[in-house]
């Protein structure tokens, strides 16, 4: 018998919501009790001391709900009690199966929940902010919504703003030096703006903006001869519309300042971080991709097998197969999306570099038809989960990556030889 089915337990079931938590407790003696509280301070001690009144220590489980559910977790957590989480998929999946209906209401989720903990359906809950990643989560979390606004900002100045008032400024973007050429824009934004400079004026005028001390002269020439034959509207440089462009423009650059900014922060605060300058080791993975790593994975060492990091990578695989019929094995995707986006993107880099096991794992991978786009996505797959394993590995172990194939340490739990590679990669 599970250990979730012992009669000398309380289990709590609690659907989450924004304002109002539904309870199902059952006792020890298979009694039931409910009750709906709401998201503040005195329903949650209310909450507490009815629990610590039972007498029997207890379980509690719930479904993630957003963010809503960590403020109430972290509370309960304090008071010393067991928590679990609950996956939607297997809430949703059971409530069809319990119920043979597919409508769903708080009071329900609830009951499916507490089946789910009787049954031991759940995993262990890990806080963030007890375990010490919650600022590293944080970061990243900030980092990404800005470099979101950064990309919807460029976006709405690419297909709006460029196409009305000066289509040919895009050819002269380039990632690299993305504030100079944003404040340049600020500056000539139009046809008009430019029109007003000879070359030499223009030449100089935008070379008190800075940026990289490189020779701009040629550049900056083509960039004025070009803006006078612009097809843009011909509007006026002081007029409302061209006020908005640069209104714009300037929230982009803002964001550029900010993230580079943030970038320089990560990298002083993470400097003397063991795990984080070891997963740099590893071909493919720069300071921010492993802050993500850092703080998606958390402690690293929770898991017992590379599989099972693996698997809350979302980077196991999944066949489907009844009677003779058996399907292509892909990915589950049911684990953390953004660790995938981050060895992924990690995969992808590799694979450029010269020399380095991932490199040649895509080589062989898409060595019968290099063409084959259906190939070398499969390829570039599995690299991310070949990068994921390391990741784990060298975290485990406690060791740097290196190239010479070795098998980490008893406690790291690879058992792959190639799991464990090198710090040289040229």
């Amino acid at each position: 018998m599970d250990q979730h089915c012992s009669s000398t337990k309380t289990l709590v079931a609690i659907d989450v919501a924004k304002f109002h938590d539904d309870v199902l407790i059952e006792c020890p003696d298979g009694s039931r009790r409910r009750m709906r509280i709401a998201n503040t301070r005195t329903d949650w001690e209310k909450l507490a001391a009815l629990l610590g009144g039972l007498g029997a220590p207890c379980e509690i489980a719930f479904e993630a709900t957003g963010d809503y559910h960590r403020p109430l977790a972290s509370f309960l957590d304090r008071k010393g009690y067991t928590l679990h989480l609950v996956s939607s998929i297997a809430v949703a999946r059971t409530r069809d199966a319990l119920f043979n209906s597919w409508d769903k209401n708080d009071p329900k989720d609830a009951q499916v929940i507490l089946h789910l903990l009787k049954t031991g359906a759940t995993q262990e809950f890990h806080d963030p902010l007890k375990s010490g990643y919650h600022d590293l989560l944080e970061i990243a979390n900030t980092y990404q919504q800005i470099s979101h606004r950064k990309v919807g900002l460029w976006n709405t100045i690419a297909t709006h703003y460029l196409p009305l008032y000066f289509p040919e400024a895009e050819q002269y973007s380039h990632s690299s030096r993305a504030e100079w050429f944003t404040q340049l824009l600020i500056l000539a934004p139009c046809r008009a703006a430019v029109a007003k400079y000879s070359e030499t004026e223009f030449r100089k005028a935008a070379r008190k903006i800075g940026g990289a001390k490189t020779d701009k002269m040629r550049w900056l020439t083509d960039f004025h001869r070009t803006a006078l034959d612009s097809i843009g509207l011909p509007v006026s440089e002081e007029s409302e519309a061209i006020r908005m462009f640069r209104l714009v423009l300037g929230e982009y650059l803002a964001v550029c300042k900010l993230r580079a900014r943030l970038e320089k922060e990560i990298v002083e605060r993470l400097k003397d971080h063991p795990d984080y300058q070891r997963l740099q080791t590893i071909p493919g993975i720069g300071p921010i991709l492993a802050l993500i790593i850092l703080a998606e994975s958390g402690d690293m060492r929770r898991f017992s097998h590379h599989r099972k990091f693996l698997k809350y990578c979302g980077l196991d695989l999944s066949t489907e197969q009844s009677g003779q019929f058996r399907g292509t094995s892909k990915l589950s995707k049911r684990g953390n999306a953004r660790l995938r986006y981050a060895f992924w993107m990690a995969g992808a880099v590799a694979v450029r570099a010269r020399e380095n096991t991932f490199r040649q794992k895509f080589e062989r991978y898409i060595r019968r038809d290099p063409q084959n786009g259906d190939l070398r996505r499969k390829a570039y797959t599995a690299v991310a989960a070949k990068i994921a394993r390391v990741a784990y590995a060298i975290v485990k172990a406690g060791i740097d990556y290196r190239r010479f194939h070795e098998v980490a340490s008893p406690g790291g739990g690879v058992r792959s030889p190639r799991s464990v590679e090198a710090l040289a990669t040229s």
